[in-house]
Order: C-alpha cells, then structure tokens, then sequence
C-alpha cells in the first residue's frame, strides 16, 4: 500500500525538525500512537506522522523500517521483543500466564487503552493490521516462547493465547464493560491467569 502524501492540516506543519537520537524515536512513537488512534492503520501515513512528530519522514525508515514496524512498535504492544520475553521467562513457568497478564495490562493502561483501541481501530479497516497483530502475537512473542517451554501443539496454544489476549482487551478498552473496566490489575490477573496457564502449558488433548 501507498503512503499518502497529501496529509493537511497540524500533522503536516513544518517545524523546525530532530535530530535523529533517541528523542526523535520517542517523538515518532508518540506520533504514531496518537496517528493510529485516530485514522486507523490505513488512515494514518508516515508523512502525517512525521510531520506530527517534527521530524523528517525518513527518520521512520532509519528507526522502524516502514509503516508496518512503527505501527507494531508503537501499538501491537509497545515493548520491544525481545524485553518482553526476558520478562516472561524470568520466573517459575507456572506463573508465567500472571507475569503475562501483568505486561500486557500494565503497558496497555499506561496510555490509558488507547493503543490497543487503536489497534482495534485499525482491525476493523483493513486486512494488513490484522495480520501484523497474528504476526506479532504469533511468529513474533508466543511461538517462540513456547518453542522454549517445550510444550506440544504450540500453533494451538498460540491461538487460545491471542483469543484471550485480545478478548479481555476488547472487553476492557474497548467495550469498557464495568467492572471489569475498572477493576485493578491484581483481581484479573487472579480471575483470569488459571485459564490462560492451562493454555499455554496445560494438556489440550480431551482426556
């Protein structure tokens, strides 16, 4: 898909431009972030988002590769890989669903739901979000972590992982269904933890 050039309005003011530190990747996921809560992930382009961020459009290409990168980045969940699956794999593996369940919720509700209403925005206007989201959950987080647990029918479990995942997302951000919208982390992370531990290492098969 083409990025649109023709954005107007503030996005696209110039101003004086970044550098192209570590600010310059902040100003962009910031930018992003708000870019896709609005537009959706084919509304918002990289030359509005840039221009939102008061920096040269090619600093997207220098920091996330393209729009798909800063659109995983910034709201898929806005941690880097490789950090998240430290932070899951450091501890018993039968606790691993409530240190998931904790990073999803806490990086979610640090920007108030609004990157995973983003996310949902997106889903619903175009088939590319939606593979990115199936890619990041899948070939990205839960297929490797399960590869090192060593568990069997890993695609499946991938799969109930995401539905849960997203289905307490969905129901939280974006329904805003009380009181489960306002109830605090620890009480779902218990309510919700046993299921998804079974999922990701418990045993699937009917006995």
């Amino acid at each position: 898909m083409q990025d649109s050039d023709h954005d107007s309005g503030p996005e696209s003011g110039r101003r004086g431009r970044r550098g192209g530190g570590s600010e310059t990747r902040a100003a962009l996921l910031t930018a992003a972030r708000a870019a896709f809560i609005e537009h959706g992930y084919d509304g918002a382009t990289v030359r509005g988002i840039a221009g939102r961020a008061g920096v040269d459009p090619a600093m997207v290409r220098h920091w996330f590769g393209d729009k798909k990168g800063l659109f995983t980045t910034a709201v898929a969940l806005p941690v880097e890989p490789d950090r998240i699956l430290a932070v899951l794999l450091d501890g018993p593996v039968e606790r691993l669903a409530e240190r998931m369940l904790r990073a999803f919720l806490s990086t979610w509700d640090s920007a108030g739901g609004g990157e995973f209403t983003a996310l949902m925005r997106s889903l619903s206007t175009g088939e590319q979000a939606a593979r990115l989201l199936r890619e990041f959950l899948t070939t990205t987080l839960l297929e490797p972590l399960l590869r090192s647990l060593e568990v069997d029918r890993r695609e499946l479990r991938a799969a109930l992982c995401g539905s849960q995942l997203v289905g307490l997302g969905m129901m939280r951000y974006v329904v805003r269904l009380e009181p489960l919208d306002s109830t605090e982390h620890e009480t779902i992370v218990t309510a919700v933890a046993p299921n998804l531990q079974h999922y990701l290492t418990g045993r699937l098969d009917p006995t």
